[in-house]
């Protein structure tokens, strides 16, 4: 919901940042590899019991999510490293409940229905991408992508501060991952009605 509203501010810089990282040679998968390391780094942390240390480098790792979007405008596009960079998104969204219920068993119901509201979210999205591909269909509202990005209740900014509000009250992580996942699953059924809409 909040991503359209950021575009505007956050890819100006970004993507000055990503043709001066181009022009030093630096790659835009590398920066993926290296954000979903970051993003690893940060679930490992968490599974150590040490959530708040684990904030600084899980919003390093959704920047350079971003930088690797801005070097690949900044030199070449591929369809390798868009698919890369959404299998490293969501390697990044998978790890970070699993790293909740491994820290505290009593949280695991809790983390697998996140998950699994993350699963639907991810297959809606995912889907009508495909669907979107194959007849054409083309936005920049998310800013310019390698795939259909839809619109959703809950897009990546409001995913990122969730994982960070987790991270600072890591007692409550429960009952914000219940409300949380519930307002994933209210995302995803939109998303499929609004693909019954436009692919009919």
């Amino acid at each position: 919901m909040l991503d359209s509203y950021l575009r505007p501010v956050i890819d100006p810089p970004l993507n000055r940042a990503g043709r001066g990282l181009a022009a030093r040679g630096v790659t835009a998968d590398g920066i993926t590899l290296g954000g979903l390391a970051l993003g690893l780094l940060a679930a490992a942390l968490i599974w150590a019991d040490a959530p708040l240390w684990a904030v600084v480098p899980l919003l390093l790792s959704r920047l350079l999510d971003g930088l690797d979007g801005a070097v690949a405008r900044a030199t070449e596009r591929t369809d390798f490293g868009g698919f890369l960079d959404i299998w490293c998104d969501f390697a990044f969204y998978g790890a970070i409940p699993l790293a909740f219920a491994l820290r505290m068993p009593p949280d695991a119901v809790a983390a697998a229905f996140l998950l699994f509201s993350f699963y639907l979210s991810g297959t809606a999205f995912l889907g009508f991408a495909i669907v979107a591909e194959k007849r054409g269909i083309s936005t920049d509202r998310q800013g310019i992508k390698s795939l259909y990005y839809s619109a959703g209740l809950l897009e990546g900014t409001e995913t990122i501060l969730f994982l960070v509000l987790v991270c600072l009250v890591p007692d409550w992580f429960a009952p914000l991952a219940w409300t949380f996942g519930a307002l994933c699953i209210v995302s995803a059924a939109a998303r499929v009605l609004n693909a019954r809409h436009m692919l009919r």
